[in-house]
């Protein structure tokens, strides 16, 4: 008989530590479980760095890619929005969405190790993660040495009908403008991008690309653009006439005897409805971290926000460079006067 007793409390036991498991994994912190991330940046490139994530935290991340529009999505679903965090490709679009009040504050102590001042909002609101520096493409043969070493030399003369560059109006162009208006002001940056206009070999239009594809065809001499594209297309197995595109062009890296060559950077910011602002900093935390790092330079042919993390080796080849140090929240407050100048001198007509 208390054989029989015994069983039936210990059954009882076992159910009733059961119920309390289930009941402490159901109100278990949001951190514990998954982040809900909207990325602009491509599914190819994040995957392995959230695998990573999850394996390394146990957090599982939902993520959605959004080419574009995610301003007017997280406005539109306010508080209700899944998102946690969001993750942009480029300083502008970190600073519309906190300029329209749709991140929120954070603090970390790992975030403020890992990522330089000038590369995180001084409030927390957004945090830098991969740097690429806007530089000069100049064909091999017909862009002697020392002609083309700034992005004032763009503007000059002897560059009539030599440059070729995608719309003015696009976001890299634009914060490669307000850093001109954060350095020389209004005037000196409305008569660059005069200047420019003036020299152009043909009309704006296509991509980074598209532009040292037109250096390789003669249509022009010189163009911007981001350091990675030379990465991405000198290794470019699945369209190898890009090879020859890369090959044609030598990399120059402008304003070296100055303030140094504009950089930007891809960043993360938790939104201002996160349900799961805890994770959310954790995911940051982690995508600023060593692993992460390296995953980025070795996927993408970017440079680790990060000090002390190796390149990759072809970025690497391309050498040391002196970037731009001024804070990009304070080019990023430059962003719509840039805009408006682009209209203003018709850029891309």
């Amino acid at each position: 008989m208390s054989l029989n007793k015994n069983n039936k409390a210990q059954k009882t036991a076992i159910i009733l530590l059961g119920i309390g498991a289930a009941l402490i994994a159901a109100t278990a912190p949001a951190e514990a479980r998954e982040v809900n991330l909207y990325s602009e940046r491509q599914p190819f490139l994040m995957k392995p760095l959230l695998d990573a994530f999850s394996k390394a935290t146990g957090i599982k991340v939902r993520m959605v890619y959004l080419k574009k529009g995610m301003v007017e999505r997280l406005r539109a679903e306010g508080a209700n929005t899944p998102a946690d965090l969001i993750l942009t490709a480029d300083i502008g679009n970190l600073h519309n969405l906190a300029k329209a009040g749709l991140l929120q504050k954070s603090s970390s102590l790992v975030l403020e190790a890992n990522v330089p001042a000038k590369f995180h909002h001084p409030d927390g609101i957004w945090y830098g993660l991969t740097v690429r520096a806007r530089v000069i493409f100049a064909h091999k043969d017909r862009v002697r040495p020392g002609e083309v070493m700034s992005y004032a030399d763009l503007a000059k003369p002897h560059m009539k009908g030599r440059v070729c560059v995608r719309s003015g109006k696009h976001m890299y162009n634009i914060s490669l403008l307000a850093s001109i208006i954060a350095a020389e002001g209004e005037a000196a940056a409305t008569q660059w991008a005069k200047g420019v206009k003036a020299n152009l070999a043909r009309r704006p239009q296509g991509n980074d690309r598209a532009q040292i594809k037109a250096v390789y065809h003669g249509e022009c001499d010189v163009v911007l653009a981001n350091t990675y594209y030379m990465g991405k297309m000198a290794t470019n197995e699945k369209s190898p006439v890009q090879k020859k595109w890369a090959a044609s062009a030598n990399l120059i890296f402008p304003n070296q005897a100055g303030r140094g060559a504009h950089v930007n950077i891809s960043g993360a910011g938790i939104t201002k409805h996160s349900k799961n602002k805890a994770g959310a900093i954790k995911l940051i935390e982690f995508l600023s971290g060593n692993s992460a790092q390296k995953i980025y330079a070795e996927g993408n042919f970017e440079y680790p926000v990060k000090k002390g993390v190796a390149l990759h080796p072809m970025v690497a080849s391309w050498g040391s460079f002196k970037a731009d140090q001024a804070y990009l929240s304070l080019i990023a407050e430059q962003r719509a006067l840039a805009a408006k100048i682009m209209d203003r001198v018709r850029f891309n007509n």
